[in-house]
């Protein structure tokens, strides 16, 4: 089973209540091998909702205690952003899921590559905060930008 960031199968839980359709991943939902999440809504936050990014780190030093996920009017979503993540671990765990495919860039999902606290577009090296979760506990993540090839 993979985790699929909902959003990339059109469910409209994008920050901005959109969602970002590929029509790959859709069809490995279709096939049964996919569950949807979206590890915001998991962790309490409405759609839609103000964009949010990591301030001054990662989704590494936001598990640590020590980064902030914040919203671009200043609110400190920290805590939803944390307990989304824990959710989503708790359903790749109950499925035994060893991959998933997460959207890129986000401040939950994005892996490798995340939007860097100024909502300026500028971009930083480092894991959204489920990604970084899942990845420390040993599943796999990709994005749209990176799963195609693999053999799921």
């Amino acid at each position: 089973m993979i985790i699929v960031s909902a959003c990339l199968c059109g469910v409209n839980c994008k920050y901005s209540g959109g969602n970002n359709l590929n029509n790959d991943i859709l069809k490995l939902f279709k096939e049964g091998k996919a569950i949807l999440v979206c590890p915001e809504q998991l962790g309490g936050l409405e759609t839609p909702r103000e964009p949010h990014e990591i301030l001054q780190g990662t989704g590494e030093s936001v598990l640590s205690g020590t980064g902030k996920v914040i919203s671009k009017k200043g609110k400190n979503s920290t805590d939803n952003f944390v307990k989304g993540a824990y959710e989503t671990l708790k359903i790749a765990q109950s499925c035994n899921a060893k991959v998933a495919i997460l959207k890129a860039k986000s401040p939950s999902c994005g892996c490798g590559i995340i939007y860097d606290g100024t909502f300026s577009g500028n971009k930083k090296e480092g894991n959204g905060v489920t990604a970084e979760l899942l990845i420390k506990n040993g599943i796999k993540v990709y994005t749209e930008e990176n799963f195609k090839d693999k053999n799921f």
